[in-house]
């Protein structure tokens, strides 16, 4: 199986991605940090590098859906070439970083690529308040994210209800994060993992 878990930046990801690979004994999937050769130039000229950029990250994404299709064990990966596509590549359109020209190919580029996997067997979106985010980027303190804008994670988020709820054909879990601690409260962990249950292995009734 390939079990997705989605979210803006700061929800939760990585933590929950963690928890539920050691939960489950499924194989986590993190995103490549091996080095991106526009990621430099891309700062300094953003409009011009953008499209290099975007196709770049869909190409690692693209590999990494791959490999984890032909994974013999279950796979749970944090982010997914899903969000990538229709969310910040989305963004970065939006905002005007990517022409018209550049978008369109770039979209058929994915599609292409989408007729030689599937969708993951269920993602779960991690949806959370804007409030909520700011304070998890401030607690673990990463340098480069202090300086994020909020219009930015507005954009995201309205961005990743208009993903997940129009766009994604796949199966949808979502949790609501802004009330939960699943690092450090262990019912707030089994609420998630019995919904999970529920959906893959049908052990207990779904909650609505």
């Amino acid at each position: 199986m390939h079990i997705v878990i989605a979210g803006n930046i700061g929800s939760g990801k990585t933590t929950l991605t963690k928890l539920l690979a050691k939960h489950y004994g499924w194989i986590s999937k993190f995103e490549a940090v091996e080095h991106n050769p526009y990621l430099e130039d891309y700062y300094n000229d953003i409009p011009r590098w953008s499209f290099a950029l975007e196709v770049y990250f869909l190409k690692q994404r693209f590999k990494d859906l791959l490999d984890i299709a032909h994974a013999r064990e279950t796979v749970i990966q944090d982010r997914s070439i899903f969000e990538g596509v229709h969310v910040f590549t989305a963004n970065n359109y939006a905002m005007g970083n990517l022409d018209e020209r550049d978008y369109k190919c770039y979209m058929e580029l994915f599609e292409s690529m989408m007729s030689a996997v599937h969708v993951p067997d269920l993602m779960i979106y991690l949806r959370a308040s804007i409030p909520h985010l700011v304070e998890n980027i401030q607690k673990r303190g990463r340098g480069y994210e202090q300086q994020m804008q909020l219009d930015y994670l507005k954009n995201l988020n309205r961005l990743y209800d208009e993903f997940i709820y129009q766009k994604y054909p796949g199966k949808v879990l979502t949790v609501e994060v802004d009330n939960l601690d699943f690092l450090n409260r262990k019912a707030d962990l089994a609420s998630i993992t019995d919904r999970i249950d529920a959906i893959l292995f049908g052990l207990f009734p779904p909650q609505t």
